[in-house]
């Protein structure tokens, strides 16, 4: 059978036409008669080679759907969709009418690229959609429209990384064959969409032509941290970190656990540079200063900008100096007593022996604006990957695609919400884009300097006084 019959108009016996009543009668009994078709359908389908990648592609009866999908069973804890083949997840995830659904569309779309590439899902919802879009059903044009709106979610949330040649043919071909077939409004729809990837592409393709002079290797200007205010500094830190961590495209960080992958993640690994050169920055300035009172001063003042982080919601910065104050070279030289017992209660936030419990309960308690941590949301993606196989009995495992979802979930939550921060070009310049600072290996040359090994700790004045 046809997935679409053409209709035409019964004649009686006069030769005139007879047409069917809008009652709500003739309404019912049209519903019904296209449900038992889209069952014969199906009924239908289910005769054919199961192995068909197709045939799955082609249902639309949702119990039918569902009956191919792996449950959880009564009394389980997680997704209601533990498994599926590729294809069967992709049609449930069409089925976007249903409220109940909503959730496993988000999960499936942040994490299909785990077990299909973006090409080919483009491919697999355009044949669905052409299976049924010149359908007279309703109910089919329904599962058609559907379709592609999934389609057009798909095309709006690819990296910039994943644009391309190839994906951008098949694109514009997908747009020339709705244009065709008189689907204006669905193809301008697309159209857009694909142009608006591409500007966006060459935007970023030349921004760094126009970074600010500091970000360029140009000197900073003359001065000490010091010059600043303590809260100025972490409004600037935070103003930042944040024009990186509103660039970061989920995928990029999904892909990451999985590849670790410079190049697909590419906004990740500017990320991620930024606060290892902060971190290094923040050792450096302390290190570099010759005289005792002067490095406590220094240590003392990012424990005040900490604070200040701290009531930003900016746990990006707090981490990198609470890791640069807590590293080896710095931790190993003499501090006054209350200096270490201050930076200790500090340290208690990134304790990992209890999996960063103290951190998981401050972040949960975080209303937006937000800069996370992303070391721990890759360190859980990780976990997740290699702890959790890919398929269970052959079908893609969506129960681990659903925890990878919850992770990256509140991330995507704190990027759609921004600071409103001003720049104050003096701060941002003084930081020279953390450029300026020294490497592991000569970091340890200055502290031995300061402190050689086997040398007992010396009493400072204020102990020996007491």
């Amino acid at each position: 059978m046809p997935m679409c019959a053409d209709t035409e108009p019964v004649e009686s016996s006069n030769g005139e036409e007879i047409h069917h009543s809008d009652s709500p009668k003739s309404t019912n009994a049209k519903e019904n008669q296209e449900r038992n078709d889209r069952r014969a359908d199906t009924q239908n389908s289910s005769d054919l080679d199961p192995n068909d990648e197709t045939d799955e592609l082609s249902l639309i009866d949702h119990e039918e759907i569902v009956a191919r999908l792996t449950l959880k069973q009564e009394g389980e804890d997680g997704p209601e969709v533990r498994g599926g083949s590729v294809d069967i997840l992709i049609v449930h995830a069409t089925e976007t009418d249903r409220k109940d659904l909503v959730l496993y569309c988000e999960a499936f779309l942040t994490t299909y690229r785990t077990f299909i590439p973006p090409e080919d899902i483009i491919k697999k919802l355009h044949h669905r959609y052409e299976k049924f879009c010149h359908c007279p059903d309703t109910f089919k044009k329904r599962v058609s429209k559907n379709t592609f709106f999934v389609l057009v979610r798909v095309v709006d949330e690819l990296c910039l990384v994943e644009l391309s040649d190839d994906i951008l043919k098949l694109l514009m071909e997908l747009v020339f064959r709705l244009v065709c077939s008189g689907e204006l409004s669905l193809a301008r729809v697309l159209r857009k969409n694909i142009l608006d990837k591409v500007d966006q592409k060459r935007t970023v393709k030349y921004a760094g032509l126009m970074k600010p002079l500091a970000a360029r290797g140009v000197a900073a200007r003359p001065g000490t941290l010091h010059d600043f205010h303590s809260h100025e500094i972490a409004e600037q830190l935070t103003l930042l970190d944040a024009e990186l961590f509103y660039k970061i495209e989920i995928p990029e960080v999904l892909l990451w656990a999985k590849e670790q992958n410079e190049e697909k993640s590419p906004n990740l690994t500017q990320f991620t540079e930024h606060f290892n050169n902060m971190s290094y920055w923040v050792r450096s300035i302390i290190i570099q200063q010759e005289k005792a009172q002067d490095r406590e001063r220094l240590l003392l003042k990012f424990i005040k900008i900490m604070k200040h982080l701290r009531k930003l919601n900016n746990f990006n910065s707090y981490l990198a100096i609470l890791s640069a104050l807590d590293s080896a070279p710095i931790r190993r030289l003499e501090w006054q007593k209350q200096t270490s017992e201050g930076l200790a209660e500090y340290c208690t936030l990134i304790d990992s022996s209890s999996s960063f419990r103290a951190y998981r309960a401050a972040l949960a308690e975080v209303e937006p604006p937000c800069i996370p941590y992303l070391g721990l949301i890759l360190q859980d993606l990780t976990f997740v990957h290699l702890g959790n196989p890919d398929l269970i009995d052959g079908k893609i495992n969506f129960s681990k695609r659903w925890q990878q979802f919850n992770i990256l979930d509140s991330m995507r939550r704190f990027q759609q919400i921004h600071y409103e921060l001003k720049r104050i070009d003096d701060i941002v310049t003084f930081f020279n884009d953390f450029g300026d600072h020294l490497a592991e290996e000569a970091l340890w040359e200055l502290s031995l300097k300061i402190k050689p090994r086997n040398i007992q700790r010396r009493k400072t004045e204020r102990e020996e006084k007491t």
